[in-house]
């Protein structure tokens, strides 16, 4: 189910003379149902709980009911999630989380089902990692973000709404965006002390992703917070944001800690 300001925008790209095709292959919505809004805007009614309405496609939008585990699943989705259409006319929502971190896919499960109650979730076992899984009609009405093609080779921007979200829990979008995307690994350094060689290790956090808007909306909430970062160019690829400064760190560990 598409919310009514998308069904809007869509028709307003129509009045401004855009071809159907060419407004279907930038909104990923089909021209089939382009051609039904055009007689007819509203969502029909349709009974039982999955037809219901969510809180962002009612007729007074609001938030999610647990806005923290909105935030956190939003830095999951954002990282390594996807949706996908299903010839019932829903949703698949679906995070890839790593067998390596059994925590992360129950934490996962449990972002979904504290965001969207009505839908129930399973976990799809795939070769070295979960697809945790969700079925229903909300899912791009919560993450408007959802489009055709790779999440890097198309503009991702926040909503007002969802800015407002991240704003009041930083660090649960930070945690899903380094659950996702991210690692605390250990670095190692040698130094020559009094003419000895000596090794030194201290910890660092990486967050990693081929989107420049999505490692922008990763610095600017980490600015905010007053942790310190700085770009990694590694093999030529500016993919890599690291924050290695030790009080930075320390507050990392604080709010977020090693993927378990």
């Amino acid at each position: 189910m598409y919310d009514l300001r998308t069904r809007k925008r869509v028709l307003s790209l129509l009045s401004d003379g855009r071809s159907l095709n060419s407004v279907s292959k930038e909104t990923g919505v089909s021209r089939s149902v382009i051609r039904a809004w055009r007689e007819r805007l509203e969502p029909l009614p349709r009974p039982g709980k999955h037809f219901e309405p969510c809180v962002r496609c009612r007729a007074d939008p609001g938030l999610p009911e647990d806005t923290a585990a909105y935030a956190y699943l939003l830095g999951l989705y954002l990282g390594d999630g996807c949706i996908s259409d299903h010839p019932r006319g829903a949703h698949h929502l679906r995070i890839a989380c790593a067998d390596d971190w059994p925590g992360l896919i129950t934490a996962c499960e449990e972002a979904i089902v504290a965001v969207l109650p009505m839908c129930r979730v399973w976990r799809l076992q795939k070769q070295g990692c979960v697809a945790v899984t969700s079925y229903g009609r909300h899912w791009k009405c919560l993450f408007p973000q959802h489009g055709p093609g790779r999440k890097h080779e198309r503009r991702i921007a926040l909503e007002d709404w969802q800015q407002r979200i991240v704003d009041a829990h930083p660090w649960e979008f930070v945690r899903g965006l380094i659950h996702s995307d991210g690692c605390r690994i250990t670095n190692w350094t040698t130094r020559t002390v009094a003419g000895r060689t000596k090794r030194y290790e201290y910890p660092r956090y990486f967050f990693t992703n081929v989107s420049e808007d999505i490692r922008r909306l990763c610095t600017d909430t980490l600015d905010a917070l007053g942790v310190e970062w700085a770009p990694c160019t590694r093999g030529g690829r500016p993919f890599n944001i690291s924050v290695a400064r030790k009080g930075s760190v320390a507050l990392m560990d604080r709010h977020i800690g090693p993927k378990h």
